[in-house]
């Protein structure tokens, strides 16, 4: 039985991942008796616009340096779309930047984010094609598919459900989710991401959806779960967690 902190970057509106996380590490906790607690630093966000999302990036050193005074453990740029909006391949540097602040301020840590992670999650679950629900308006969905694309990953559809507000984001009904994830063309693919933003609620949702659509199904919360759990050495398979938390 082990203790660890988890650190989350995230943004200042951002109402999910410090619920869908501690959620999926509690499931963990419950089988394996590891003791997780969770510390947040916080980035200014509230629309969802390529102008915020670019002052976040540049004021994640400094979220980093604070967080890392807590002595986390792991530590997970928590916003995909942030990430994704920059262009391809921009979760390596930018995991790689903060990894280096936060060594440079005395505290080194294995830096993740949840862009890298839904990437890896998937290359992990050997998904080549996948379908995909975002809350993001479509020409960020646009990115966002590009991005996935530029990482070996055909995307055979997408939903945009065009909600810019981070809030609203946050207070989407996930029970609707299920049912808009059986309105997405599946035929040839190899999963479902039912949610590819960390923002929008969707881990209750995932047992419904995956009856729904018949595929596997990964959020960007579960896949974050996943890569802080791995990088800690304390993954276990989970119920109702998703495809990356089966046994």
């Amino acid at each position: 039985m082990s203790s660890y902190r988890v650190g989350l970057l995230v943004p200042s509106s951002n109402t999910t991942m410090e619920t869908e996380v501690p959620e999926v590490l509690r499931r963990v906790a419950a089988e394996t008796g590891d003791r997780f607690t969770f510390h947040s630093s916080r980035m200014r966000m509230k629309t969802v616009s390529a102008e915020e999302l670019a002052a976040m990036n540049a004021d994640a050193d400094r979220a980093a340096i604070e967080l890392a005074d807590a002595a986390v453990d792991v530590m997970a740029y928590a916003c995909l779309v942030a990430i994704m909006s920059q262009g391809r391949g921009a979760h390596r540097d930018i995991e790689k930047r903060l990894t280096q602040t936060a060594a440079d301020a005395g505290a080194p840590v294995h830096v993740v984010s949840s862009a890298g992670a839904l990437v890896a999650g998937l290359h992990h679950m050997g998904a080549r094609k996948v379908s995909l629900v975002t809350p993001y308006l479509k020409p960020l969905t646009a990115l966002v598919v590009d991005y996935i694309e530029g990482e070996g990953i055909e995307v055979q559809d997408a939903i945009s459900l065009e909600v810019d507000d981070n809030l609203a984001v946050g207070r989407v009904d996930q029970s609707q989710l299920p049912d808009i994830a059986g309105r997405l063309d599946t035929r040839g693919a190899d999963a479902v991401v039912l949610s590819a933003c960390v923002q929008m609620p969707s881990l209750q949702a995932i047992p419904a959806a995956e009856a729904i659509v018949n595929l596997p199904v990964i959020t960007a919360s579960t896949a974050t779960s996943w890569q802080l759990l791995s990088a800690l050495g304390a993954h276990t398979p989970v119920p109702d967690s998703g495809a990356l938390f089966k046994g």
